[in-house]
């Protein structure tokens, strides 16, 4: 279990992280129309999934903005951004950043991204920050949970691990 603070104090994860050579679960969460939408939804392609505890947020922004940066130079590949945010205050956001590479979806209703990633902090009800990449077959090839919430991931391993992802 990753060792995980916000703020400098310890936080729990709700169920266990995923690790590396998994299957990725299954998901359902929220698009900004609210439509629902599954990982399976992606299913043959490459998946770099950024998890942010609130999208409008500093270094969440900046997450989100960089990860649709680069989603324009990657091939066969669907970045997701996933938060707790309700979905129109995504929609509102992503209207106002210029999201056009990257979805961005809600995991507000019922957590359960959260729980089968184990990234969902019971303390907050929010998401611990991670990366999650997600090859063409459904394995997980790539985790990153971020040590303390408040700081940025590893951009570049993220994105050469999705390149390097099968």
């Amino acid at each position: 279990m990753p060792s995980i603070t916000f703020k400098e104090t310890p936080v729990t994860l709700m169920d266990s992280p995923v690790q590396t050579g998994d299957t990725a679960p299954d998901f359902t969460v929220l698009a900004t129309d609210l439509s629902e939408v599954s990982l399976s939804d992606f299913k043959g392609k490459k998946k770099l999934i950024s998890v942010v505890p609130s999208i409008d947020t500093g270094v969440c922004d900046q997450q989100t903005r960089r990860f649709n940066e680069e989603a324009a130079q990657l091939e066969d590949a669907e970045v997701i951004t996933i938060s707790v945010d309700l979905p129109f205050a995504q929609r509102r956001w992503c209207a106002a950043a210029g999201i056009e590479n990257a979805h961005v979806f809600s995991d507000h209703r019922d957590l359960d991204f959260g729980k089968k990633f184990g990234a969902a902090i019971k303390e907050m009800r929010l998401l611990a920050r991670s990366i999650f990449v997600v090859d063409r077959n459904g394995k997980v090839s790539y985790t990153e949970y971020v040590p303390e919430v408040t700081n940025h991931p590893d951009y570049d391993a993220a994105i050469e691990a999705v390149k390097a992802a099968e």
